[in-house]
């Protein structure tokens, strides 16, 4: 082996973002197999939630808040709909638009997805203190205000 190679700094090997992914990926398996027995989709639980805390809504408030593009929020809250969890009623002061709301269903297993993700939530946090897992989320959420300020600058 010649003498001039070295072993890369840590920093050029390593990335938060593969960190990330790989947790994000994870998480969903796991998420996808608590929400199983209510028919919601590690994608659709977000929505779900948020309308459920934030009700009524728009779906283009829901988008912005949640950050996720008009599509996929359109996807999800029709799985919702169909699935018996979420209504949707015109805006009364706009017709254009229509309000979220939770049906009876739906306010029934929101508690129900909230001890799901309690138990998925408390597996990512064992070994952590709180203080640790609250500066965790604080710096995430500098790194997707970084990247969101890059994508606005973009535009």
């Amino acid at each position: 082996m010649s003498e001039h190679w070295r072993q890369p700094d840590k920093d050029a090997t390593e990335s938060h973002g593969q960190y990330i992914s790989a947790i994000y990926r994870h998480m969903q398996i796991l998420i996808s197999a608590e929400l199983t027995p209510y028919r919601i989709g590690s994608g659709q639980y977000i929505f779900l939630m948020a309308i459920a805390f934030q009700q009524p809504i728009t779906q283009k408030a829901l988008s912005e808040k949640l950050l996720i593009d008009k599509t996929t929020t359109a996807k999800a809250v029709n799985k919702l709909e169909a699935e018996g969890y979420v209504r949707r009623e015109a805006d009364p002061a706009d017709n254009r638009y229509q309000l979220l709301y939770l049906t009876e269903t739906g306010r029934e297993v929101v508690p129900k997805v909230q001890e799901a993700l309690g138990r998925v939530k408390n597996k990512t946090r064992k070994g952590i203190t709180d203080e640790e897992y609250d500066l965790l989320v604080d710096l995430l959420k500098i790194v997707l205000r970084n990247l969101s300020e890059q994508e606005e600058m973009k535009r």
